[in-house]
C-alpha cells in the first residue's frame, strides 16, 4: 500500500492518500489558473476511498462549472485558506488533489501513460506541452463522458512561440 500524506499552509487541516493516482491532470483552463494563482494546475486524481482527511475540516466553496454546467466543490482550508482538493458532481468517485499540497509533491510519476495536458487552448504564452504528452484544446471527455481524440506531438510545445499551435 502507498501511504502520502499532506496538508494546509497553517497546519490545521492534514491528509492522507492510500495509493498512487489513477490519472494525472496538468489543466490550463481558467478555472484552474484562477484557483491555483499559476498558469495551470498540477491534478493528481484519486479515488475518494483513498483520500481521508487526518486532521481537522476544510471548508467546501461550491461553484458551477462553465464546462459542464455541473458543480465543483473545492475543499480548503477555513483559518489559513490553503486549496487542498476538488470534488465533482460530475465525476462523483473521484477527487483532485492540488498536488502543491503533498508534502512531497514530486512522489507521484508524471509520464505520457498517465498525464494528459487539458485546455491548451487556454494556456497563456509560454507555457509548455512536453512531447509524447495527450494534449487537448479543452476537457479531455464530451458531456456525455465519451473521450476525445488527443493530438500527441514529437516535438515540445511553447505556447506563444511563432508557429507552435
Amino acid at each position: 500500500m502507498v501511504e502520502q500524506a499532506g496538508g494546509c499552509l497553517c497546519g490545521s487541516v492534514r491528509y492522507r492518500v492510500t495509493a498512487h493516482p489513477n490519472h494525472v491532470v496538468i489543466c490550463f483552463c481558467r478555472f484552474c489558473q484562477k484557483t491555483t494563482g499559476s498558469d495551470h494546475m498540477v491534478e493528481p486524481l484519486f479515488d475518494v476511498s483513498e483520500f481521508e482527511i487526518t486532521k481537522g475540516e476544510p471548508s467546501v466553496f461550491t461553484l458551477m462549472s462553465e464546462g459542464s454546467g455541473k458543480p465543483v466543490h473545492v475543499h480548503f482550508c477555513p483559518t489559513c485558506g490553503t486549496k487542498l482538493r476538488l470534488t465533482f458532481d460530475r465525476f462523483p468517485t473521484s477527487t483532485g488533489v492540488y498536488a502543491g499540497t503533498f508534502d512531497n509533491p514530486g512522489w507521484f510519476e508524471r509520464s505520457p501513460e498517465n498525464t494528459d495536458y487539458f485546455f491548451v487552448s487556454a494556456a497563456p504564452p509560454g507555457a509548455m506541452v512536453p512531447a509524447g504528452f495527450p494534449r487537448f484544446p479543452e476537457h479531455g471527455l464530451n458531456l456525455d463522458g465519451s473521450a476525445r481524440q488527443p493530438e500527441i506531438l514529437d516535438h515540445h510545445l511553447l505556447i506563444g512561440l511563432p508557429g507552435s499551435a
